[in-house]
This record gives structure tokens, C-alpha cells and sequence, in this order.
């Protein structure tokens, strides 16, 4: 016997998650219409299963100072950027995802003027940055949406996915910063700012980008 269970009833405490099997696409898009936009918990659907993530609170920070770093050193650079957060990213029927946060950088041009997220007109973002997931589901629905890269920081360690063929392939070079150590130079950065607070890393590293 079967027992269906309004989403809406289900209460993840934070640092948990729930896989739900065999749902189809219009049985996701159900659900996020359910869920509603002002919410902690993120999703990722990849070809039948759907993976609700509550993050605890203390996860959420490291990408929040990831973000600030990517954005300190791009502006040093002089390169355009932007930011698209948590934004739903969908390739129907097939999947979907909601990064803990996201850049446009090469496409950065290409995204004036968007207001509404349809990968039938945009590119994918060039970075997605998650923390704490070990998820394969999200890194299947990264796959395809044709994401180039995709961080995952855990445990004070930067893992650098990069796209080819097809799969990701690990690898210690950013193709974004591959001039940079950002393998090193993150975890380090993350931790500064834990330690003496994000501004005043924030200020040191920009310092510092302008020595270099």
C-alpha cells in the first residue's frame, strides 16, 4: 500500500536531506512551485530523483566568502561578472539544480537584461560553488546543464570539477583562475576570514591583488 505525503509536511532539520525516486519532470516542478522561493533548503533533480538539502547554517558561510573572494579577484583583474546566487536552473525533463551560489564570467556579457532563467535562450553559469555536498545527483544535473565548473568546498578543502567530454574530471587548476593556486589560496582565505572576519580578509586580499 502506497501513502502519499504532501511535500509541504515533510521538515528537514538543518544538516539533513531527503532522496525522493521515480518522480517525473512535472512531479519537480509540482514540487518547487510547492516549496516556494523564500526557503533554506536547496534541490537537485537528475533524470527521476529529487534530493531536498537542508543546509546547517555554519555550511552556509564558506560559499558566501567564496563568492566574496571570486569577486575581489575578478575586479582585480578587470574582468565583468555576475553573480546569480541560488537562481533555479532547469534543462527539462532531465534536470534541475539550485547552486549555493553562481557566477557568470566568460558569459557575463550575454547575461544583461535577464530576469528570467530559461537555458533555451542563456548559457549555463561558468561557475557553481557549493559547500558540503557530496551529492551525486547535483553533480549529474551539473553534467546536464553543461555547467564548465563547479567547486565543491568541504572539510577546509577545495575540489575543482571541470567539464570534458561529457564528465567531470578533477583537477588542481582552475580554468577561470589558472594563473592562481586557488586549491591553496581558498581553504587558506576561508579560514582567515573565520578567524579575523571577512572584511579584514577582505581588505588584506586586495591589498595584497594589488602588489601582485
Amino acid at each position: 500500500m502506497s501513502v502519499s505525503i504532501p511535500i509541504q509536511a515533510i521538515e528537514l532539520t538543518p544538516g539533513s536531506q531527503i532522496s525522493i525516486h521515480n518522480l517525473s519532470w512535472q512531479d519537480f516542478e509540482t514540487i518547487l512551485t510547492t516549496l516556494g522561493e523564500k526557503r533554506s533548503t536547496r534541490v537537485a533533480y537528475y533524470r527521476g530523483i529529487l534530493e531536498i538539502m537542508s543546509p546547517l547554517a555554519i555550511h552556509e558561510r564558506p560559499h558566501r566568502i567564496i563568492a566574496y573572494i571570486v569577486t575581489a579577484i575578478l575586479e582585480a583583474q578587470g574582468r565583468d561578472w555576475d553573480d546569480f546566487g541560488s537562481t533555479t536552473f532547469k534543462r527539462p525533463e532531465i534536470a534541475g539544480v539550485e547552486p549555493d551560489t553562481c557566477f557568470y564570467i566568460q558569459n557575463a556579457s550575454r547575461m544583461q537584461g535577464c530576469t528570467n532563467m530559461d537555458l533555451a535562450f542563456y548559457p549555463p553559469p561558468d561557475l557553481a560553488i557549493e559547500s558540503d555536498v557530496t551529492s551525486k545527483t547535483t553533480l549529474d544535473a551539473y553534467t546536464a546543464l553543461g555547467v564548465p565548473e563547479v567547486w565543491i568546498y568541504s572539510n577546509q578543502l577545495l575540489i575543482i570539477h571541470i567539464l570534458e567530454d561529457g564528465g567531470y574530471v578533477q583537477s588542481p587548476i582552475s580554468s577561470i583562475f589558472p594563473n592562481l593556486p586557488v586549491t591553496q589560496l581558498i581553504p587558506q582565505l576561508v579560514q582567515k576570514a573565520i578567524d579575523e572576519g571577512t572584511s579584514k580578509m577582505l581588505r588584506d586580499l586586495k591589498t595584497q591583488l594589488r602588489q601582485t
